[in-house]
């Protein structure tokens, strides 16, 4: 009987510590872009799968329209056309450094302290796959994360942004 305990203890440990690792990167990765840390950043963020998961939801807003109803009939050509400029404007905009750009920066309007990002959730889809939920300031949907467990690391796979933050990003 007391040989047990040391094995549940050590399975226990390990059950806690693999419960802990996804919040630990996402300590990390919110350490990262408060630091201006780029190559912390670069090493928590898998940018090109983010970066394909981006320009298809830019994509799917440009032919199904925010509200689903004011769909395009593009010919294949203005498709790939706007596919084309979508994947160039998005591999020079989400990057490491943009990011650090973006959220360094004075903003013109200045949030009062308290109004910072924040989770509203973050929990395990399957025991390889996180999904986080942040809710930025002045916006009424939330960004969602996917963090996938891959070779022992858990890394930034896929960013939804709300259709607002995409639409508002493209007019200007």
């Amino acid at each position: 009987m007391r040989a047990r305990w040391p094995v549940l203890a050590a399975l226990l440990g390990v059950g806690m510590s693999y419960a802990a690792y996804p919040y630990l990167t996402l300590y990390r990765l919110g350490s990262a872009i408060r630091a201006a840390d780029a190559e912390t950043l670069e090493s928590l963020v898998d940018w090109p799968a983010v970066r394909e998961g981006i320009k298809e939801d830019v994509c799917d807003l440009a032919f199904d329209g925010p509200d689903d109803k004011a769909g395009t009939n593009l010919p294949a050509f203005g498709a790939s056309f706007v596919r084309g400029i979508a994947s160039s404007t998005i591999d020079r905009a989400v990057t490491p450094q943009a990011l650090l750009a973006v959220t360094t920066g004075a903003p013109a309007n200045p949030v009062p302290r308290g109004a910072d990002v924040h989770v509203r959730w973050a929990f395990f889809d399957t025991p390889t796959a996180f999904t986080i939920s942040i809710q930025p300031p002045g916006h009424t949907e939330p960004i969602k994360l996917e963090m996938d467990l891959k070779h022992g690391v858990w890394r930034v796979t896929r960013v939804w942004l709300p259709a607002d933050l995409l639409t508002s990003r493209s007019r200007t």
